[in-house]
């Protein structure tokens, strides 16, 4: 057996939120862990569709991001991206 090679393997100190609430048409559960990597942006994990994103306030201007990585319509990614913007 070949020997491991390994690109990184760090332990860093994290911070980790978790928040739910009700929108209009669905409820979101989340995970936000911020850490000192990914130059400031924060993971977000959507416990209930087990999908998540590195987001930053430059992803959340991005047409169709939060739609695309959360597999969320036009109007659940609207009230998504707007709790987003008050914590990113």
């Amino acid at each position: 057996m070949s020997e491991r090679f390994f690109l990184y393997d760090d332990t860093v100190e994290t911070k980790t939120r978790f928040v739910s609430f009700m929108g209009e048409n669905q409820r979101f559960d989340l995970a936000i862990i911020q850490s000192d990597r990914y130059y400031g942006k924060q993971i977000i994990l959507d416990l209930q569709s087990n999908r998540f994103a590195i987001i930053g306030e430059d992803d959340l201007k991005e047409p169709g991001y939060l739609e695309y990585a959360y597999n969320l319509n036009e109007e659940d990614a609207s009230e998504l991206r707007d709790f987003l913007y008050e914590i990113v």
